[in-house]
C-alpha cells in the first residue's frame, strides 16, 4: 500500500490536546476516522444539518484530495451521515477541516467532543481538459438515464 506524506497541524494544540488525530483503525482501512472538536455537546435534531469542527488543518500534496465520507455505524445505527458525501478537501485548502453532518433519522442525536464523526480518504485526482466538439461518439447506452436498465 502506497503511503503519501500529508502535513497535519492542530489549529490550537493546547485546546485540543485531548483529541486524537485522524487515524486508521485497522491495518487495511481506507479511511482515517476523524473526531469532533466541539467544546460542548451538540444536539442534532431530525432533519437538521450542522458543521462540525475538527480542530486541525492539513496540507495535501498536489494531485491528491481528501474525501470526507460517512461512518457506516453512525449512518445505519443513528441516521447520521455526511450531507455532501463525499465531501472534497482540495490540495490548496489550508483552513480548518469541518464536517457537514445531517440527521436523517426521526430522533434527536447528541454529538460529544471526541466522537468519531467521519472518515477521511486520501485519493489521487486528475483534471479534465475539455475539448469542444460538434458531436459525441455513440455508445450502447447513449442518453439512457436514471433507471434505464430496470431493477431486475
Amino acid at each position: 500500500m502506497e503511503k503519501v506524506q500529508v502535513s497535519f497541524s492542530w489549529i490550537d494544540a493546547e485546546r485540543d490536546k485531548d483529541l486524537a488525530p485522524p487515524a486508521y483503525e485497522t491495518v487495511q482501512a481506507s479511511g482515517m476516522d476523524v473526531a469532533a472538536a466541539v467544546s460542548e455537546p451538540m444536539i442534532l435534531e431530525p432533519g437538521a444539518r450542522i458543521l462540525v469542527p475538527t480542530g486541525f488543518a492539513v496540507a495535501i500534496p498536489a494531485g491528491y484530495e481528501i474525501q470526507v465520507r460517512p461512518r457506516s455505524g453512525l449512518a445505519i445505527k443513528f441516521g447520521i451521515t455526511v450531507i455532501n458525501a463525499p465531501g472534497t478537501i482540495d490540495a490548496d485548502y489550508r483552513g480548518e477541516i469541518k464536517v457537514a453532518l445531517v440527521n436523517l433519522s426521526n430522533k434527536q442525536f447528541t454529538l460529544y467532543r471526541g466522537d468519531r464523526i467521519a472518515q477521511l480518504v486520501l485519493a489521487p485526482v486528475c483534471q479534465a481538459n475539455l475539448e469542444v466538439v460538434d458531436a459525441l461518439d455513440t455508445t450502447q447506452r447513449n442518453d439512457g438515464g436514471f433507471g434505464h436498465t430496470g431493477i431486475r
